[in-house]
């Protein structure tokens, strides 16, 4: 085959055991590809003995200096993690990207060789399959010829694919002299159908590791399978993108006009689209990622979960993760709340929460108390229950013919509604408005309903201190009960596993969902006191149950992603580590003010909104066709962060798992976006 003009690759060559000859087929391939043509770089990340590194150096002729090529160095024949604990020598995993990258943009085809097989561990919670992942790279596994060879194959074939790992071929290595038997000569073969994957080439018994032995020996490798990458489908996934799915929240005739970015991988607090390009993700994936994606623990636990089962019915049944989880929601939640109604979105555990404190009073014989009170500016969902106590008539205002009727109270939004109030006397005056509703209305009241310190979805406005417990308080003394909406604010988002956790507040029904899971599967969860649980014991012939429910109630793939996040929470101290983050978050933001367009900044742990104005003095918000918030958000993905607006108010709620450093990188690109897009002169 003639040579063939590549882009810059890269292949990690791996093994299915220790002693397959992963050195002897790196050598063998980079001396062939040289023979083709190609400027070939190799890579040996970690070396624990001998003088691979110093082989492939030499005998390819690479100019690379060896620290470059062997960055890593250990005398002793052990596993990495081990041999470079015993000479106290540390692995810097970055720095090892770092050179590959460095390596990979001076060569055609970049050749990295790892050490042992895909579970190697480089350091203690650190393996050989998490560089390749990492490093963003093909699998070339080695295999020997012989007996064995089909079991040790398939396991590592698998293995790199539960991995998200992709494989692009076995070469085989004949490691001893000899002839070939029955199953030297059937087993590629049977690898290459039951594996489905192609064998890229044999290497046949080298005598000694040479340029000449190789050419002596006629080695080929099929370039044709090699370098048979499927062609960059971006194209093809947005057109039918475009033909197929309708986006939500999306107008859907600018989306038609627009290439969308495509999602294919995440790692850590970064997504990939599919041409490779990084991206810090700056809303979690809207408000559910806690831990960053791909979290070892999280993924464990769904792998052997899946080996169990995916899923059984709670009509009726029982599942063990379900009831693991309700009993760890309740010994994380509020003291007093005992009984989990499990549901799979978060408008969903609000409807549960809402035809509960219905239901409660119905039962009892107070067929009045059905009315629900909501906050101006609420968003609980889009489901008609949710949409009944939505207030954002951008989102709701078209559907009220097919809503309930509720009862509407203002919104603590200072920055808008204080006229020029201090904090303290705004607060009074505010929760002197909400007893005056109470004391109307409570007769006929089963609940309130509220997004507990912070309502998202209407530009993150964060509540005065007191407001809660205030509300709380007058709830008790008007015999209402208290939803509170943690969908967003949930799971350490404020700075506390439960924002009601701020004040002290224990609400009569909790709604959970979004960060429940840790962003893996959607599940909720509405947690309510044993006294409105037993609300609902009666004789069945009464026909007081609680008629609602749904297939995938309690789930035990999504429970078991659950009681992981759960568990990194308590192993990793992620609410305590999250604290200084905190702090950093609102010192830089204050920087914010700076700007001639931001009118308000308002934070509640790792909850921020910051709010785009015309006029700083008038408070006069920019017009909603300007598409400001858009705007500055495609210019932070132009530099390489999503952030997804709310109108005028750019949102920024990260991963809790994000560093200090990752974190300023996100609010200097927020600060600099800003800046271009509100100071240009279109918006004068």
């Amino acid at each position: 085959m003639n040579r063939k003009k590549t882009d810059q690759k890269g292949y990690f060559i791996t093994g299915t055991d220790t002693e397959v000859g992963k050195t002897f087929v790196t050598f063998a391939l980079g001396t062939f590809l040289k023979g083709k043509g190609f400027d070939v770089g190799v890579m040996k990340p970690v070396q624990c003995s001998g003088r691979d590194a110093h082989v492939l150096k030499k005998g390819l002729n690479i100019k690379d200096p060896l620290a470059m090529v062997n960055p890593y160095y250990a005398k002793e024949p052990l596993s990495p993690h081990l041999a470079f604990g015993r000479c106290g020598q540390k692995i810097d995993i970055e720095r090892i990207i770092k050179i590959y990258r460095m390596i990979e943009g001076r060569h055609e085809i970049t050749l990295v060789e790892g050490a042992g097989g895909l579970m190697v561990p480089i350091t203690k919670d650190y393996f050989m399959a998490d560089l390749i992942r990492d490093l963003g790279l093909e699998v070339i596994i080695v295999s020997r010829l012989g007996l064995g060879t089909i079991n040790h194959t398939l396991l590592t074939i698998g293995q790199a694919r539960s991995m998200g790992l992709a494989v692009k071929g076995i070469i085989f290595n004949t490691t001893q002299k000899g002839k070939k038997g029955i199953p030297e000569r059937t087993n590629p073969k049977m690898i290459e159908e039951i594996g489905a994957v192609p064998i890229l080439g044999v290497v046949p018994f080298l005598e000694k590791l040479t340029s000449s032995e190789v050419i002596k020996k006629n080695v080929s490798f099929d370039l044709k399978a090699l370098f048979d990458r499927r062609a960059d489908k971006t194209l093809t996934w947005q057109k039918w993108d475009k033909q197929y799915i309708w986006h939500p929240f999306t107008q859907m005739q600018d989306w038609l006009e627009e290439q969308p970015l495509v999602i294919k991988e995440g790692k850590g607090c970064y997504l990939k689209d599919t041409q490779g390009r990084i991206y810090l993700d700056g809303v979690s994936s809207l408000w559910v990622n806690v831990h960053g994606h791909r979290h070892k623990r999280i993924d464990e636990a769904l792998r052997a979960q899946i080996n169990k089962i995916s899923h059984s019915t709670l009509l009726g049944l029982a599942n063990v993760p379900s009831i693991e989880l309700a009993k760890k929601l309740v010994e994380v939640a509020p003291q007093g709340l005992e009984k989990v109604f499990y549901s799979d979105n978060g408008s969903t555990a609000v409807e549960v929460a809402i035809k509960i404190a219905y239901q409660y009073w119905f039962n009892q014989g107070k067929k009045k108390k059905n009315k629900i009170m909501h906050l101006e500016d609420s968003y609980h969902g889009d489901t008609l229950g949710g949409v009944s106590v939505g207030g954002i008539g951008l989102f709701h205002q078209i559907y009220r013919p097919l809503t309930f009727h509720a009862i509407k109270a203002p919104s603590p939004y200072y920055y808008r509604n204080a006229d020029q109030k201090s904090l303290s006397v705004y607060c009074k005056e505010y929760l002197k408005k909400i007893e005056r509703l109470l004391r109307k209305h409570h007769t006929r009241l089963a609940a309130f309903v509220v997004e507990p310190l912070v309502q998202g979805a209407a530009g993150m406005i964060v509540w005065p201190r007191g407001v809660l417990k205030g509300i709380a308080a007058l709830c008790k003394k008007y015999d209402v009960l208290l939803i509170t909406d943690e969908v967003a604010t949930g799971f350490g988002r404020t700075g506390k596993m439960f924002a009601c956790q701020h004040e002290g507040v224990r609400p009569d029904l909790l709604c959970l969902a979004k960060g429940i899971s840790a962003g893996y599967l959607p599940l909720a969860a509405t947690l309510t006191t044993k006294e409105v649980f037993n609300g609902f014991l009666y004789d069945y012939k009464e026909l007081k149950t609680f008629f609602h429910g749904h297939t995938y109630t309690g789930n035990p793939l999504a429970c078991a992603a659950a009681l992981a996040n759960l568990d990194v929470f308590r192993k990793e101290k992620t609410l305590n580590r999250l604290q200084p983050k905190i702090k950093f978050m609102a010192n830089e933001l204050k920087k914010f003010y700076n700007l001639a367009h931001v009118g308000d900044i308002r934070q509640k742990g790792f909850m921020a909104g910051i709010e785009l104005v015309k006029d700083k003095r008038t408070k006069t918000p920019f017009p909603l066709e300007q598409k400001v918030g858009i705007r500055v958000c495609q210019e932070t993905r132009e530099r390489g962060l999503i952030l997804r607006p709310l109108g005028n108010v750019i949102v920024i709620m990260p991963p809790l798992s994000i560093t200090e450093q990752e974190l300023k990188r996100l609010l200097d690109i927020t600060y600099l976006s800003i800046k271009h897009v509100t100071e240009n002169e279109s918006f004068a």
